[in-house]
């Protein structure tokens, strides 16, 4: 099968430009995750590219399919200069390699959470999984290979991320909504839940 990754990145860099600095991050039984950080304007992308390699496999499934299964990667986006949020890259790598390493398949609505501040002083420890096709559309792959499909991740807050597992991540989006909060603002603080 063909290397799906150079495709991922063209895709990336048709969507958010040139990448202006990169990092890699091997774990333990794991094939390698890079991070690729795109700026536009004040607004800093983090995308993942390696997550795609494999499809990711249902943890019930008997065998892993090499070519049949989901594919993603994780795009993050941040407004620049309000915090060290360059210190992203191994949560981020983290929870590319979780369906590697748990067997885990990532999908719109589910909760990731890393266990510590996703940077230096950052309010949130775990993100929700947005829905696809907004800032990067889904790449198509051929048959019988799924689309690698670009998952966007808003940070939650520990308040934000019980509150969800209660009353779901709709729920969630929109309480964020019709509270105006602007999920790119690494230093904001939890949304009113009362």
């Amino acid at each position: 099968m063909a290397d799906v990754l150079p495709l991922v990145e063209a895709r990336l860099t048709t969507a958010l430009g040139q990448p202006d600095a990169r990092a890699a991050v091997t774990f333990l039984g794991t094939e390698r995750i890079e991070v690729l950080r795109f700026q536009e304007g004040d607004v800093l992308r983090y995308a993942t590219l390696g997550m795609s390699r494999n499809p990711m496999t249902d943890p019930a499934a008997m065998l892993a399919d090499p070519v049949e299964g989901p594919r993603a990667e994780l795009v993050l986006s941040v407004r620049a200069g309000l915090a060290d949020t360059d210190k992203v890259l191994r949560p981020l790598a983290v929870l590319a390699a979780t369906p590697q390493v748990e067997g885990l398949v990532v999908t719109p609505g589910a909760s990731l959470d890393v266990g510590e501040p996703l940077w230096p002083g950052a309010p949130f420890t775990s993100v929700l999984v947005g829905e696809p096709g907004g800032l990067v559309e889904d790449l198509e792959l051929d048959a019988p290979m799924d689309p690698v499909r670009f998952l966007p991740l808003l940070p939650m807050t520990p308040n934000e991320a019980a509150w969800k597992r209660v009353h779901g991540a709709q729920a969630l989006q929109e309480r964020w909504l019709a509270g105006g909060t602007d999920l790119r603002d690494p230093a904001r603080r939890s949304v009113p839940l009362d």
